[in-house]
């Protein structure tokens, strides 16, 4: 069945009768029509699973106001090949500077592109692996979060991490690592990572894999949300010193993988 085609078959039967297109052209106006709907779908339903709520998109950035931020670089990204490297990627910035606008941006262009997404939190990612160990279902839980092409962890460090949190998360980022890519939003340095996961050990082992194939953008700017009332923000929140991720911890057992940093990507 072509239902799209069929809603516009009266209207190219006219202009076939009218002399605009002859019945070839009619014929592709109406496989256009029907790919069109049928791809619009796919993509919405897609967008559903990946539990894409808000959409986001590059076209909608504005880069004007980050000049810290590489646009050709995040472009770059959206070619998506870092997916086919099973790359990582850090978006790491104060609150409100387009982290997560750019991991949704970019996770819409792998929907488009065919490719299987998951978008998360991070308290939400770990609040449904401790239900999954509480319900004997770990082992699964950790299988259906490595079928994604591409995972997206928002939100590290903006909420304390539950005991045992870490330890849960490292077990799928030890799953996924240099099978299945990732793109991770923070607003804590790396060097903060302990603290967040309440547990410096498990911090190193997640560092030691999340930056071996790792691309890591930094954003130095101002808050979007907040730019509209600057003038009601106290200077001290305004000038809050910036996150400067240190060097990634020193490797042992293993050759240095492929990090990029903006610095050297200039």
């Amino acid at each position: 069945m072509m239902p799209r085609a069929l809603e516009v078959l009266d209207a190219t039967f006219r202009r076939i009768e009218q002399g605009e297109i002859d019945g070839i052209e009619a014929l592709d106006t109406l496989l256009v029509e029907e790919l069109t709907v049928r791809e619009n779908r796919r993509v919405k339903t897609a967008l559903m699973m990946a539990r894409l709520t808000a959409i986001k998109t590059l076209a909608g950035f504005d880069f004007s106001f980050q000049p810290s931020l590489d646009r050709n670089r995040i472009l770059a990204l959206a070619e998506l090949k870092f997916i086919d490297r099973a790359e990582v990627v850090h978006l790491l910035g104060p609150p409100g500077t387009g982290k997560s606008h750019l991991a949704t941006a970019l996770a819409v262009e792998a929907v488009k592109a065919g490719r299987s997404v998951a978008f998360s939190t991070l308290a939400d990612i770990i609040t449904s692996l401790a239900k999954a160990e509480k319900d004997g279902t770990l082992r699964e839980r950790i299988r259906y979060l490595c079928r994604a092409s591409l995972l997206v962890v928002d939100e590290i460090g903006y909420l304390p991490v539950v005991p045992g949190g870490g330890n849960l998360f490292f077990q799928l980022v030890n799953a996924r690592y240099e099978k299945g890519a990732m793109i991770l939003t923070s607003n804590r340095g790396f060097a903060e990572w302990g603290e967040v996961f309440g547990d410096p050990v498990v911090a190193t082992a997640l560092l030691d894999r999340l930056l071996h194939h790792a691309v890591v953008i930094q954003i130095e700017g101002s808050s979007y949300r907040l730019r509209q009332h600057a003038d009601l923000v106290p200077e001290h929140v305004r000038s809050k010193a910036l996150i400067n991720p240190p060097p990634a911890p020193k490797r042992r057992g293993r050759p240095p993988g492929r990090l990029q940093t903006d610095q050297d990507a200039g």
